[in-house]
């Protein structure tokens, strides 16, 4: 028997000007990560997607994948003048499939019992689309308040919509006339029937800036982490010295199973340690030779895409290298921009000090360096 194959497209090509804040709305933060990762997480993490391919404006790629993270999209392909074209773009690109479900990445909250209803239903009807009953009083719009419309028809029409690829794939490619509002509408021109299935308030989307304390209100109760990280490294002869992510000139270096950069072993073991993830040894072993000599930064952005995976976001860090020497304040800034470009965090999120034990102990004797960090997590977690 053969398998099927289902593709989720993500139609992200639109610049969401309404919804304020500089940028396009889908690469704006929510929560702990961008609109468009949400939808995106969701749906390539459904078991009954194969893959998930996101139709973006011209010269958003970097945006795209920025915001995407670790995942990786089947493709990411440009968008057009129009919605429609947009989501033709993507039909083409995918070249054949048997099932696919069209998204807005405007409506990032996607339940995935949402989708599980809307591949059910392909079994029987060649579309499907989630709906929901209007609640509020309808009434014709005017200078004046005009008639009121009979709610009990009427239905809010949300995405993903779910249809058979080489229907909806013919639809757009014959479609003649005005811009259609959505994908169903095509289909259903074209003389197929579309069934509905029970949507979800969840699948509201984003169209002006308030919409955004909503959505974060449904992502769930938010809550503040704190780790500590503190590690020690010998300072050795014939060793490059590696701090926060740079090399530092001096006459010795740090000894250790990597490049032993001691603050950003002390970073890493302070975010693991925001969502209870152990510390750097459990997830780099010093016995595993494929980390001898290894950049410290690896490290560093693994702890860092937990967190993201665990719905969390790197709010702010705090690190404080302990040495006699080298001196610290010359490479401030540019451990400071390190940092920052490993966590994708602002400058004013990272924090970077250095002190001395006043030639005690052996950092004072000029021994070793030690470093220790705190990292400030914010995590939504789903209410029950």
């Amino acid at each position: 028997m053969a398998v099927s194959k289902t593709v989720a497209l993500i139609v992200a090509a639109g610049k969401g000007e309404r919804a304020g804040g500089g940028v396009p709305k889908q690469y704006r933060m929510l929560g702990s990560k961008p609109v468009l990762a949400h939808a995106f997480d969701t749906l390539a993490s459904h078991p009954a997607i194969d893959g998930v391919l996101v139709v973006v404006a011209h010269g958003d790629e970097t945006h795209a994948r920025a915001a995407i993270g670790a995942r990786q999209p089947l493709a990411l392909v440009p968008g057009g003048a129009t919605r429609r074209q947009s989501v033709l773009n993507g039909l083409e690109s995918i070249g054949s499939a048997d099932r696919i479900l069209i998204h807005d990445a405007a409506r990032p909250l996607v339940p995935a019992a949402v989708v599980d209803r809307l591949l059910a239903a392909l079994a029987d009807a060649p579309g499907a689309v989630p709906v929901l009953p209007i609640a509020d009083t309808v009434a014709q719009a005017g200078e004046e308040l005009g008639a009121v419309v009979d709610r009990a028809s009427l239905l809010r029409v949300q995405t993903p919509q779910a249809f058979r690829f080489d229907d909806v794939l013919a639809a757009h490619r014959t479609w003649i006339g005005e811009e259609p509002t959505d994908d169903a509408q095509m289909v259903r021109t074209a003389g197929h029937i579309v069934a509905t299935v029970t949507g979800d308030s969840m699948l509201d989307k984003i169209t002006v800036p308030e919409d955004f304390a909503v959505m974060e209100a449904r992502l769930g109760t938010r809550s503040i982490r704190t780790g500590l990280g503190f590690d020690v490294h010998r300072l050795a002869d014939g060793e490059e010295l590696w701090l926060g992510g740079i090399r530092v000139p001096h006459a010795q270096g740090l000894l250790g199973h990597s490049d032993a950069d001691v603050a950003l072993h002390a970073l890493t073991d302070a975010i693991l340690g925001t969502i209870a993830a152990g510390d750097i040894g459990q997830h780099f072993p010093p016995s595993d030779p494929q980390w001898r000599g290894a950049p410290s930064s690896r490290f560093l952005e693994h702890a860092a895409a937990l967190v993201q995976s665990a719905g969390g976001r790197i709010e702010h860090v705090d690190l404080t290298i302990i040495c006699e020497a080298p001196k610290i304040g010359p490479h401030r800034d540019a451990i400071r921009a390190r940092i920052g470009d490993l966590l994708r965090l602002s400058l004013e999120r990272v924090s970077v000090k250095a002190t001395t034990t006043e030639r005690l102990g052996f950092t004072g004797r000029g021994e070793g360096i030690a470093a220790q960090a705190v990292a400030t997590v914010s995590l939504y977690e789903a209410h029950p």
